[in-house]
């Protein structure tokens, strides 16, 4: 794993997610989920790519139950951008998907 992703945990989603001062992208995922390792590259790229303007989190969903469970994710992989602005902090959820 690129070490432009940090792995989150139930213990520190809060610090690492909720109180950054940059947006971040939290990957939930699992290590047997098929279209989570299919998606993993591209998610490297993005952290990679968005070094210092975007902060990576990858949340294994079997090792942390309780924050997936908090934010109603359904079904992995699943990808929650956290974002921070003057006015409120925002959160788009989308449950990745294959492309046609």
């Amino acid at each position: 794993m690129s070490d432009a992703i940090m792995t989150g945990t139930d213990a520190t989603f809060d610090a690492e997610v909720l109180k950054s001062d940059i947006p971040v992208l939290v990957d939930f995922w699992a290590p047997w989920c098929g279209p989570c390792l299919m998606i993993a590259p591209v998610v490297e790229e993005i952290a990679e790519s968005h070094k210092g303007k975007l902060k990576m989190v990858k949340m294994n969903v079997d090792e942390n139950g309780q924050t997936p469970q908090t934010y109603g994710v359904m079904a992995i992989p699943t990808l929650i951008l956290e974002s921070l602005s003057e006015a409120s902090r925002s959160r788009s959820v989308c449950p990745a998907v294959p492309s046609p």
